[in-house]
């Protein structure tokens, strides 16, 4: 069992659509966590879920699309088994967050390298939220 479907990536945790991938990109924040940058922006759109997320990995960063691919299931996966760590902070707050990982490294990372960044993200953005720097 997998803790009754906390550990889901379901669909409602994507950010999906070109209008609210552009206002993300146009009206959201940044941060470098290293071999990503995050932005992040808090929406007002009414979701079942507290955060979605977008992953990007630039055909400019890494060519072959099978490495893309492969980046973009690594960093899902890293962000599925960590999103505990950010959930508990918007638990019991009216709070919706659209956060994109955008990739920035001209190489492979490895899962270890993915999931340590993403645990970095999730904790600055859980420090942004406490510090009310929205």
């Amino acid at each position: 069992m997998n803790g009754g479907g906390y550990f889901n990536f379901t669909k409602e945790e994507r950010v999906a659509g070109k209008k609210r991938v552009e206002h993300l990109f146009t009206h959201g924040r940044s941060m470098m966590v290293y071999p990503f940058r995050v932005v992040y922006l808090e929406t007002t759109h009414p979701q079942t879920v507290p955060v979605s997320i977008l992953v990007s990995i630039p055909k400019k960063r890494l060519r072959s699309a099978a490495h893309r691919n492969r980046m973009k299931r690594l960093t899902r996966e890293a962000y599925r088994l960590n999103k505990h760590l950010f959930d508990v902070a918007l638990s019991g707050k009216e709070v919706h967050i659209d956060v994109a990982f955008v990739y920035v490294k001209d190489a492979l990372s490895d899962f270890s390298t993915v999931e340590k960044s993403v645990q970095k993200a999730l904790s600055a953005l859980k420090e942004q939220i406490g510090k009310g720097k929205w």
